[in-house]
C-alpha cells in the first residue's frame, strides 16, 4: 500500500511538472513569437523610411559635390548604410560617399566585384518601377571578418522613365541594430537567416539555458526574401502557482527524507573532516621537521606559504613573508632590481626554472648575505591549472665553505708541486749555467791571450787581432745576456707569474742557441748544420725556455756520439710547419743524431726525474725539457732514425695570423 501510494503521489507529480512545463512553454513561445512580429515591423518601417530619406536626397536636382554632402551627412545618421552612389542610366557612379563608422570597408574586395548585385537590384527596380534589393552577399574586412550586405537601387524617373539611380549599401547586422529596439536583443538572439538556416547576421546574447524557443518571419522585400529569426535564452518554465498547493503534501513526506539523509550526509561529514585534520596535522609535523626552505608564490609574485625552516633561514618571522611581494625583505638591496627582473620573467612563464635549481643569495635580517640553492616548480591545483610556483630553498653555507677549504688545499698543493719543480730547475741550473759561464771564461781567456800577444810599438797590422778582442768582447755580453735570461725566468717560474709569450722566428731560436753549441762541437768534433723549411711563421713561445729546451737536446745528442766514439758525428737541427687539430698551425722543432740510439730498457725511464745514464748527470734535463714543452701546449717525443741514432722532436703553436 505505501508503495503503491508513494508511486500514485510521484505519477501525479510528474504528470503536474509536465502540464506545467506545456503550459509555461507554449506562453514563452507566444511572447517570442510576438517579439519577432514586432521587430519585422521594425524592421519593415525603417526601410521604408530609408526609401523616402533616399528620394528627398534627390530633392531640387542637386549638383555632385551637393548631393556628395547631403549624402555623408545621412550617413553619419544611418549606420546601417555603408554606401551610397548617385547612378547615370548606365548605372555609372556619377558622385559617391562611404560611411565613417566602417572607412574602407570595399579595400580588400574591391566595389567592382559587386556591380553584378547592383545591376540586378536596378534591373528589378525598373521593372517594378520602385526601389528593390539584391541578394545578399558577403564582404570580407581588412581585420579577418566581415560583413553580410545588401544592395537597394531606387529608380529616379524622368518623364516617366527611369533616368537615374539611387544605390544604398545595407549591412545586415546593423539592420538588426539599428532598427529593431535594444530591449529585444537585451536577452534575446536575433539575427537573418537563409532559408537553410545559414545565419548571415546576428544581434543580441548566444542563445543559453536550459531551453531555447524560436520563431521564424519572413521579410518579404522586392528582389529578395530573408528570414528573420529570434532565440529566446529564458531558463526552464516556473510552475505555475496551482501546482505549490498540490505539492504541499509532496514536500512533507520529502521533508522527512531530507531529514534522513542529511543526517546521514552529516555523520560522512564530520568522518571526512577527521580525516583531513589528521591528514593536515602529519602535513604540518612533516613541514615543520624539514630542514630544507619551502616557499610558495601567487602568479602575481606575493608569498603565500613559508614554512618554519625557511623563517629560521633568513630570520623574519612568517608574518612578514606571507603576503609580501617584491621586493622581499630578505632580498640584499645591491641584488633587488636583478631579482625581481627575474621574478617577472618567471611569472610571465617565458622562461622555465631549470630542474636542478639554480644559485642566489639571500640576506638575513640581521643583514648577513649567504648562498642558497633554489629549486622550483610550478604549483598545479586538484584541476589541473597552475596557481604558481612552489619553491625548495637551501643554504648552501657549509658547502661553500668546504669547496674554499678544498680549493685552499688545492692551491696548496699546486704551490708544492711548484716548489718542487723549482727545486728541479734549481738543479739544472747548476750545470745548465755552466756552459754560458765557461763560454765567457773562454772568450775571457782568449781577450787576455791577444792582448799578451800584441809587441809594443805595434802598427797598423794591429786591427785584426784588435777586431778579435771586439768579437770576443761581444760574445762574452751576448753569453752574459742570456745567463741574465735564464735567471730572471726561473724568478719569473718561481714567483708564479705568466711566461713572457711572443712571437719569435725560428730561425733566431736556432741562432741564439748557435754559438754555444758550435763552441761544444768543435771541442767534440761534429759536425752541426741546421735546415729551416722555407715560410716558416713564427712560433708563440717563452724564448728563453725554449732556447734552453733545444741547447739541452742538442748538448745530450753531441754528449751521447762521443760517449759512443762516433768516427763522423754529425748533428741536424731542423724546424718545419705541420698541422694541428681545428686547422691550428703548429712547427715542428727536431734535434737528430747518429749515435748509438737509446736502449729499450732505457726508453721506459728517459722522462723520469733524476734518472740518467751519465756518470755526473743528475737526470732532471729532459724532465724540464718536457715540463717546458707541454706549458706551451706540445709534446716532447723520441723515435728511432732511419739509419742510425735517434731523433728528439717536439711542437710548439705558431702565432697567430694578427
Amino acid at each position: 500500500m505505501w508503495t503503491a501510494l508513494l508511486l500514485l503521489v510521484a505519477s501525479l507529480l510528474v504528470t503536474l511538472v509536465w502540464l506545467a512545463g506545456r503550459y509555461e512553454s507554449s506562453r514563452a513561445q507566444e511572447r517570442v513569437e510576438r517579439d519577432n512580429a514586432e521587430a519585422l515591423a521594425d524592421i519593415r518601417a525603417g526601410l521604408g523610411r530609408n526609401v523616402q530619406t533616399l528620394q528627398a536626397l534627390q530633392s531640387g536636382e542637386p549638383a555632385p559635390g551637393e548631393w556628395q554632402r547631403r549624402a555623408q551627412a545621412l550617413l553619419g545618421e544611418h549606420r546601417e548604410w555603408l554606401r551610397l552612389e548617385w547612378r547615370d542610366a548606365g548605372l555609372r557612379v556619377r558622385a559617391s560617399a562611404g560611411t565613417p563608422y566602417r572607412p574602407g570597408a570595399y579595400d580588400r574586395l574591391g566595389r567592382d566585384n559587386a556591380e553584378p548585385d547592383v545591376a540586378q537590384a536596378c534591373t528589378n527596380a525598373r521593372r517594378l518601377s520602385g526601389p528593390a534589393y539584391a541578394p545578399s552577399y558577403f564582404l570580407p574586412q581588412a581585420d579577418g571578418l566581415g560583413l553580410e550586405v545588401m544592395e537597394l537601387c531606387l529608380p529616379l524617373a524622368h518623364m516617366g522613365q527611369p533616368a537615374e539611380y539611387l544605390v544604398a549599401t545595407y549591412a545586415l547586422s546593423e539592420i538588426l541594430g539599428g532598427m529593431v529596439s535594444q530591449s529585444l536583443t537585451r536577452s534575446q538572439d536575433l539575427s537573418f537567416t537563409e532559408a537553410d538556416g545559414t545565419r548571415l547576421a546576428v544581434r543580441g546574447i548566444a542563445p543559453r539555458g536550459g531551453q531555447v524557443f524560436s520563431s521564424r518571419q519572413l521579410l518579404d522585400l522586392p528582389g529578395e526574401t530573408l528570414v528573420l529569426r529570434l532565440d529566446s535564452w529564458r531558463g526552464a518554465p516556473q510552475l505555475f502557482p496551482n501546482v505549490l498547493t498540490a505539492l504541499v503534501a509532496a514536500m512533507s513526506v520529502a521533508l522527512l527524507l531530507v531529514l534522513w539523509l542529511l543526517a546521514k550526509d552529516t555523520r560522512r561529514r564530520l568522518q571526512v573532516e577527521r580525516d583531513l585534520a589528521d591528514a593536515l596535522a602529519f602535513r604540518k609535523a612533516m613541514e615543520d621537521s624539514l630542514v630544507t626552505g619551502l616557499r610558495a608564490r601567487d602568479l602575481e609574485g606575493r608569498t603565500t606559504y613559508v614554512n618554519p625552516a625557511f623563517c629560521q633561514m633568513v630570520g623574519f618571522p612568517a608574518e612578514a613573508l606571507v603576503g609580501h611581494g617584491s621586493p622581499q625583505p630578505y632580498w640584499p638591496s645591491e641584488l633587488a632590481a636583478e631579482y625581481s627582473q627575474r621574478q617577472a620573467v618567471r611569472l610571465s612563464a617565458q622562461a622555465t626554472p631549470p630542474r636542478e635549481g639554480f644559485e642566489s643569495i639571500f640576506m638575513r635580517q640581521d643583514g648577513r648575505r649567504f648562498p642558497v640553492l633554489i629549486i622550483e616548480a610550478p604549483l598545479i591545483n586538484q584541476h589541473g591549472v597552475q596557481t604558481g610556483w612552489m619553491s625548495a630553498i637551501l643554504d648552501i653555507s657549509e658547502q661553500r665553505r668546504v669547496e674554499e677549504l678544498s680549493r685552499a688545499s688545492q692551491e696548496r698543493l699546486q704551490a708544492t708541486a711548484r716548489l718542487a719543480t723549482v727545486g728541479e730547475m734549481a738543479s739544472l741550473l747548476s750545470h745548465e749555467l755552466n756552459q754560458p759561464l765557461a763560454a765567457i771564461a773562454s772568450y775571457a781567456t782568449g781577450s787576455l791571450n791577444l792582448l799578451q800577444a800584441q809587441p809594443a810599438g805595434a802598427g797598423p797590422a794591429d786591427a785584426e787581432p784588435l777586431g778579435d778582442i771586439a768579437l770576443a768582447m761581444r760574445r762574452i755580453a751576448e753569453q752574459a745576456e742570456r745567463a741574465g735570461r735564464v735567471i730572471r725566468s726561473v724568478h719569473d717560474f718561481v714567483r708564479r707569474r705568466e711566461s713572457a709569450r711572443e712571437p719569435v722566428a725560428a730561425g733566431q731560436l736556432l741562432d741564439a742557441v748557435m754559438p754555444l753549441v758550435n763552441l761544444q762541437a768543435r771541442k767534440l768534433g761534429v759536425r752541426v748544420s741546421t735546415r729551416l723549411a722555407p715560410g716558416l711563421p713564427p712560433v708563440q713561445c717563452d724564448r728563453t725556455m725554449v732556447e734552453q729546451v733545444l741547447l739541452n737536446l742538442a748538448r745530450n745528442a753531441m754528449q751521447a756520439m762521443d760517449e759512443a766514439a762516433v768516427e763522423d758525428p754529425s748533428l741536424l737541427m731542423a724546424v718545419r710547419q705541420v698541422p694541428g687539430a681545428g686547422g691550428k698551425a703548429w712547427l715542428e722543432f727536431s734535434v737528430a743524431d747518429v749515435g748509438p740510439g737509446i736502449a729499450p730498457e732505457v726508453r721506459q725511464q728517459l722522462f723520469t726525474p733524476f734518472f740518467t745514464t751519465k756518470a755526473e748527470g743528475m737526470g732532471l734535463g729532459l724532465s724540464l725539457c718536457r715540463t717546458v714543452v707541454e706549458q706551451h701546449g706540445g709534446f716532447l717525443a723520441f723515435e728511432a732514425r732511419e739509419a742510425r741514432g735517434t731523433i728528439f722532436r717536439f711542437t710548439l703553436p705558431a702565432a697567430p695570423a694578427h
